[in-house]
């Protein structure tokens, strides 16, 4: 459209349409939800563009001028079909779905186990789970994520929900509770964290040099199943084995410590914002009970 750059400008044919409509500059102003002057400036401007007068004084109150109608009724329909063009594009939005992306263990562990409540609370929700196949969050495109960082910065796009705390796990008949054996022990943990004995270790006041590690495994369900199966003492986050525990499928004599690390929801797409709030809330609220 070669006339585009010939457009006044937008917001004072904006400002325009508005009075045209209210038929006062006040009510404009209070729609538009700026002053009664700047309305004016900018119907000002729009008559110095255009060179003509387009409102005339008409007792108390203003009307129209033959210019001012004229360009009326040709902002009018142009006017509707912007608005309704923006209100079409804002619902597509709102019927996409979200799409959420996190590890596999923290969507089996920690995000379905909500699943049923989140559906509850937020019958409307509709949101898409992606994921990898390793524990790594997936590269794909996403408008929001749930992973673990070190020491994170809350903001408005970085929520942290739940501190990570790490701690010795173990098959029911397995079960020892002093820490001075563990250098006895098959040390079982996930190749994407070698460091966790060793951190455990220091936590706790122990050398870690005298940990013996064992059996690495790609992926923490294939850990537990292996602790389960009494190969060996493993360790990992408490707040993604808790069924494990509660139903005594695992016992964690030793207890756990606290690591810098928390499970943070992460938005990626900040014009979702609005819509993921009551997602933000919902999390928040369960990471707390």
């Amino acid at each position: 459209m070669k006339d585009i750059a010939q457009l006044p400008s937008l917001n004072a044919l904006r400002a325009f349409v508005a009075v045209a409509n209210e038929g006062s500059i006040n009510a404009a102003a209070q729609q538009l939800h700026v002053t009664h002057g700047a309305v004016s400036r900018q119907i000002k401007l729009l008559e110095g563009e255009l060179g003509t007068a387009l409102l005339e004084k008409q007792g108390r109150g203003i009307k129209l001028t033959h210019a001012g109608q004229q360009l009326y009724h040709g902002c009018l329909p142009a006017f509707q079909a912007i608005a309704d063009s923006c209100r079409q594009l804002s619902q597509q939005q709102q019927d996409k779905p979200l799409v959420l992306a996190c590890s596999g263990s923290i969507l089996a562990r920690w995000l379905i186990p909500r699943l049923q409540q989140l559906q509850q609370a937020l019958p409307d929700l509709n949101l898409q789970l992606i994921t990898s196949a390793g524990d790594d969050n997936p590269q794909q495109q996403a408008d929001l994520s749930l992973t673990f960082i070190d020491h994170p910065q809350a903001s408005e796009l970085l929520i942290p929900l739940e501190q990570e705390r790490i701690g010795p796990i173990m098959a029911p008949q397995l079960a020892f509770i002093d820490p001075a054996r563990l250098p006895e022990q098959k040390l079982l943990h996930t190749q994407s964290r070698p460091q966790a004995w060793p951190q455990w270790a220091q936590r706790n006041r122990l050398d870690a040099q005298n940990l013996t590690m064992g059996q690495g495994f790609p992926h923490l369900s294939h850990l537990l199943e292996a602790v389960t199966a009494g190969l060996g003492t493993g360790i990992a986050p408490e707040l993604l084995i808790r069924t494990d525990l509660q139903l005594q499928r695992l016992v964690a004599p030793l207890g756990f410590v606290p690591t810098g690390s928390w499970l943070c929801l992460q938005i990626h797409q900040p014009q979702q914002l609005q819509r993921i709030r009551p997602l933000i809330a919902e999390l928040q609220n369960s990471a707390d009970t």
